[in-house]
Order: structure tokens, then sequence, then C-alpha cells
């Protein structure tokens, strides 16, 4: 059950890959990393004193402000992975978590997770820790390895828009409505959901960036996709079983490896914003299983195509 010698923490998720979790990719989606974290969120809790976190019943449930995923090695269909996690702080109604995915098999670094919750009621209202779990939680601390830290993405408060006039300039790729499939026992979005709109959209934003770095390319590959090192995903709002969703997304910079992209979720009918994430993005070999370079000569093309 133990963490990482001198990091601590505790194992709270231990499966695989199932061949409908992958992407065209070949490698696990995005959404089931956040998954699967939410997952070892409910086992460190139960372990915490507080079982059922999530469950109908639950007298304090979480809320997730924030997660910060950096991704460090891909896995396949059927590779086995673990989960360890736990607590860098706890208030008297927050927390911050950190998480780490392994590799079952040589224990190689899959994923890294940093959270940022708080306590809440089942109707969406402030609670407090019970004394008990804080205790609890206590024993169960975990160090903040160096991996897990941000590397691309920046900290810090989303800045308040008005989404109607500020986001003119992005691009739909995504529009919905929620499911109940998509929320949790009390009716409030997972945060699976806005990665999987993402991940799902994100195609009508990066097919011609990638087209431009591939035509720039030597040598130039012949089956090309693309692949995330980095997310800062930010809940502003609590959107519900029903209410309807839009993702709009933007191209902010790149350099010579990676591209930056932002994404914002958003109510479609009045505006209100639900989300805020920033990603780091490469264009991806498919055969060779390697980043494709941005060359100087495409990164002159896909100036004109960014956020001015």
């Amino acid at each position: 059950m133990g963490g990482q010698d001198g990091i601590g923490g505790i194992e709270v998720w231990r499966g695989g890959v199932n061949a409908w979790e992958c992407d065209e990719m070949g490698h696990m989606n995005t959404r089931f990393y956040v998954v699967r974290c939410m997952e070892g969120l409910s086992v460190l809790f139960a372990f915490s004193g507080l079982p059922g976190i999530f469950a109908a019943g639950a007298t304090v449930t979480l809320q997730v402000d924030e997660m910060h995923i950096r991704f460090h090695r891909e896995a396949a269909v059927a590779t086995p992975l673990r989960l360890t996690a736990g607590f860098v702080r706890v208030g008297e109604a927050d927390a911050d978590v950190v998480a780490l995915l392994h590799h079952g098999i040589g224990g190689a670094l899959a994923a890294t997770f940093r959270v940022v919750l708080r306590a809440a009621a089942p109707d969406g209202g402030a609670a407090e820790w019970p004394a008990s779990f804080r205790e609890r939680a206590a024993g169960l601390g975990m160090a903040v390895p160096a991996e897990a830290r941000p590397r691309s993405v920046k900290s810090g408060p989303v800045p308040a828009i008005d989404a109607a006039r500020a986001l003119e300039a992005h691009r739909r790729i995504s529009l919905g409505a929620l499911a109940p499939a998509d929320c949790d026992a009390f009716g409030r979005m997972l945060p699976q959901k806005f990665m999987g709109a993402v991940a799902d959209g994100i195609r009508q934003l990066t097919t011609p960036l990638r087209e431009v770095v591939v035509a720039h390319a030597d040598p130039a590959p012949t089956h090309f996709g693309g692949a995330v090192l980095e997310f800062r995903m930010v809940h502003c709002g609590r959107p519900r079983t029903g209410d309807c969703f839009e993702v709009r997304s933007a191209f902010t910079a790149a350099d010579g490896k990676t591209m930056s992209l932002e994404h914002w979720m958003i109510d479609p009918i009045d505006g209100r914003v639900w989300g805020h994430m920033e990603s780091v993005a490469v264009v991806f070999d498919i055969d060779r299983r390697k980043i494709v370079g941005i060359t100087a000569a495409a990164l002159e093309a896909l100036r004109p195509m960014m956020l001015a």
C-alpha cells in the first residue's frame, strides 16, 4: 500500500488500459487519465475516513477547482498501471493532492496530477471536512516530486472575461449538453467531461496546424497526429445535468517542439464561463512514436494562425 520511498502517499488505483480507451494515436486518451485520477481520489478519501465521497448519501463531498496534469510516457492498450496519491496540504475546507500514475511493470512514470479541491455539501453549498478526516489525512501526506511541477503552463487566477466578446476569435470545437453519465451523483459535471469535450473536438483546431508542421518537417512522417504534454484545467462554474456547453479554443504560441492552446468551456445560451484549460501539444509521428520538430519555416507559417 505504501508510496515511493521519501515521497509518501498510498496506492489508490491499479488496473490497465482498455482498447476502447485508446485514440487514433494508439495510446490512452486524456479523458481516461482524469477518470483514473477521480477514481483514485475516491479511494484516497475512503482511506482517510470519508468513504463514499461521491455517493448519493454523502453528507460532505468534494469539488475539484483545478487539475494540473503532465504526461511523461505513453500508455498503450493492455498496459498495466497503478496510481499513488497523497495530501500535500489539508485545510479546514480545502485540500491539495498529488498523484503519480506509473506503469505497473517496470515502474516508469506515465503521468502526474496536482489537484486543488474543496469540501462541498451535496447541494453545492459550503462545507468543512470532519475533524476525524483531517487527522487521518495528515498521516497520508505526500511530497510533490519535481516531475509533477508545472513546466509550460501558467498559474494563478483565470482572468475574468465577457465570453461573447472575448472569444470571438476562438474556434468552436465542441457543442452539446450534459448527460447524467457526465455528472456525479449530485448532478454536477465531472472534470473528465471537460477534458473529453476538448479531446473530441480538438482536431477542428489542430488539423491545419499539424499539416503545416509536417509540410516543413525533414523527414516528413507518413502517418501523424497529435499528443499532449501538459494540461492545466480550472473549473470556474458548476454546470449540471442538462446544461448546455460549448468549447471555444485558440492556438496561442509555438516553439521548436510544442504548440500552446487555450480552451474555454462556456454556456452557449448566456455566456457563463464553466471552465478554462491550457494545453501544451506536439505533432506526433505515429510510426516512429516520436515528436515531430517544428522547423523555423513551419514557425513562420504558423504565426498568422496564432491568436493575436
